[in-house]
């Protein structure tokens, strides 16, 4: 894997974020910027792809991508949509890495949970094309993909010589846990990044969305024990009231949530005043930024 700055040029597929500021240009702080960002820079995620998950302590809200895993996505709005995971519970907290939920036993044919309508074996989602997606690169390289950036919120990694782009592995990324088989995941047992970025997992298991609102309440949950975090008594696991698509709820009952545009000239300037931090406590602005350490302003 080619460890090349990328060029901030913007290729056939991918816009550049631009790069800092001149000197001359008073410092305006990420909160500052966001604070007078105009209206259109603002997205309303899709209802369609919004899921929420009911916890006794409150709600996590998902986007979910289909331009990334279409055929997972659709099986998981299946699920959400029959109920599947009502009753279910979050059944690992692994320090440091993801905590995992959904059918406990969805690995072993004679316990596994009915699946409704939903379909019972997929194709491995790991990565797609990149024809037709539009990349709002980042300027600084990665030591897991030739270059970097965001689709519409979601954090990707590219391979400019194959034409592959796939979603990565960041904190509140959701994806769908797997056995061996790379085409063993359906969605029915579902995992959310809590700890440092494991990107080691991109494009060996299919990401099918991120948190947007409520990550308190998945990565302050007590660890289960070393060395996975399967919580061993089952009263320690997490119930999980329902998991709906947000189309299943009046419109009325709805969160309302903008998520910055990604291509915005805001996110643009939010990124580099993260990247060349100046302020009465950074002394050295580090000039460079990892992709997971970027979180898209959720309002």
């Amino acid at each position: 894997m080619s460890l090349r700055r990328p060029a901030l040029l913007a290729l056939a597929l991918a816009c550049a974020l631009p790069v800092a500021a001149s000197a001359a240009t008073p410092y305006r702080s990420p909160q500052q910027i966001l604070d007078a960002s105009p209206a259109s820079d603002w997205r309303i995620p899709d209802p369609a792809n919004l899921l929420y998950m009911n916890l006794d302590k409150g709600q996590v809200i998902i986007e979910l991508a289909p331009a990334f895993a279409p055929q997972h996505v659709a099986n998981i709005q299946t699920l959400a949509h029959e109920h599947f995971w009502d009753g279910e519970t979050v059944y690992r907290a692994q320090d440091n890495f993801v905590v995992q939920f959904g059918d406990i036993d969805a690995d072993d044919a004679a316990k596994a949970k009915p699946l409704g309508s939903a379909r019972r074996r997929l194709p491995a989602e790991f990565q797609r094309d990149s024809k037709g997606l539009k990349v709002s690169v980042l300027p600084d390289r990665d030591g897991w993909a030739d270059q970097t950036g965001f689709v519409d919120g979601f954090a990707v990694g590219q391979d400019r010589q194959d034409g592959k782009t796939w979603l990565a592995h960041c904190y509140g990324t959701l994806g769908a846990g797997r056995s061996n088989e790379e085409d063993s995941s359906i969605g029915a047992e579902l995992y959310v990044v809590t700890g440092q970025s494991p990107r080691q997992l991109d494009r060996n298991i299919t990401v099918v969305g991120r948190v947007l609102q409520g990550m308190e309440l998945l990565s302050a949950l007590p660890r289960g024990p070393a060395p996975m975090g399967f919580y061993a008594d089952a009263t320690q696991r997490t119930p999980i009231r329902s998991i709906q698509r947000a189309t299943d709820v009046p419109a009325g009952e709805r969160p309302t949530l903008e998520v910055l545009r990604t291509e915005s000239k805001t996110f643009a300037d939010v990124v580099e005043a993260r990247r060349n931090r100046v302020d009465d406590f950074y002394k050295r602005p580090a000039g460079h930024i990892d992709l997971c350490n970027i979180a898209v302003p959720v309002r």
